[in-house]
């Protein structure tokens, strides 16, 4: 039994005393206590050692006593396990040497047995879950099929992904095959995740808002409508859609738990194209936590009166940036967990 079950009342929807709050890439970069662990191991090594991976889950946890802990991971993990090769480079970011832009390159390409080549993520989750000790939630992931396939086209990060795109448009036959592999991929990735004991999952979509409405239902929504499809009758299932607003709508109808706003769209917009009857999370521009603490606190404060303390998740809009003071992503939490005295009468 969780112990701290806000995050998890919050997404089924019930009444709480205040909104549960968790920061997107809270396991990481902007603390200390990874950086020291950053400076011993290189990337993948620490996403692939179980002992490093739940150790840097629970740090913040730890530090500022988030209401939810996030398994540290990466999207990437799911096309290396997939046959396709991702290094991470200093300074640079993800690359991938052979990236994929025709259908014999599609065909290559994968479905694999996930609880073989991503085991060391289930065993992540099981150290993890130890270290909580049932404190509060854990929380699992994965990229949606689109912004996978941006990275598996383009070949390393992008302002426009132009190449996934013109991919996307002048072959779409393989490209809708190379998604639905990530999609099966992907599935059989969450279920296990599910089995080896997270308390929810969300989905990235991180480049989403790159397409326009019409083809983000042809080459990303229908494909995470799918992964939702698979996993809500097992867990909560969250979608974060970066730019997607437009989208909001047909996200809000989609059986999934909650969905993430990003710092664009207003509380009151965001409720309005959802119908007010689901769950959002968000939505605090990861920038304004290089604003002073205490003009921190009283945006918080106002963002929690925006959006309502029920169907609610405090969290930032994307993820935290690396050089936020730790004191700022306290100001941040503190908050949230303040919130009813700070609330104005």
């Amino acid at each position: 039994m969780i112990k701290n079950d806000l995050f998890l009342r919050a997404l089924k929807g019930e009444s709480v005393e205040r909104p549960p709050v968790w920061m997107m890439r809270q396991a990481g970069r902007y603390l200390p206590e990874f950086m020291e662990i950053k400076k011993k191991y290189d990337f993948f090594t620490r996403c692939q050692t179980p002992e490093l991976a739940s150790e840097i889950t629970v740090q913040p946890i730890r530090r500022y006593g988030m209401d939810a802990a996030i398994l540290f991971s990466d999207i990437l993990v799911v096309p290396q396990a997939m046959n396709i090769e991702v290094q991470m480079k200093t300074n640079f970011g993800p690359y991938l040497p052979n990236p994929i832009r025709s259908q014999k390159e599609v065909d290559k390409v994968i479905v694999p047995n996930v609880e073989d080549s991503l085991d060391y993520v289930m065993q992540a989750i099981k150290a993890t879950k130890e270290k909580l000790n049932d404190e509060v939630p854990l929380i699992g992931f994965a990229g949606s099929p689109w912004t996978i396939l941006c990275y598996c086209v383009q070949g390393q990060g992008s302002k426009t992904f132009d190449m996934a795109k013109a991919f996307c448009f002048t072959d779409p036959k393989a490209a809708h095959h190379l998604l639905q592999k990530i999609t099966d991929t992907t599935i059989a990735y969450l279920k296990a995740k599910v089995r080896a004991g997270v308390n929810a999952v969300q989905v990235f979509d991180s480049w989403g808002g790159m397409l326009s409405p019409i083809d983000y239902q042809e080459f990303s929504w229908q494909y995470i409508q799918q992964i939702i499809d698979a996993l809500k009758d097992e867990i909560p299932v969250i979608v974060f859609g970066k730019g997607c607003w437009f989208a909001l709508k047909e996200m809000a109808r989609s059986g999934a738990s909650a969905l993430g706003v990003d710092w664009t769209c207003s509380a009151e917009n965001a409720r309005y194209l959802t119908g007010g009857n689901i769950t959002l999370q968000g939505n605090f521009d990861p920038a304004r936590l290089l604003s002073p603490p205490d003009e921190i606190k009283r945006m918080v404060t106002q963002m929690i009166n925006a959006f309502g303390k029920d169907r609610y998740i405090v969290n930032l809009g994307h993820g935290i940036l690396p050089n936020v003071p730790v004191e700022n992503a306290k100001a941040f939490i503190d908050a949230v967990k303040e919130w009813p005295q700070n609330r104005p009468i």
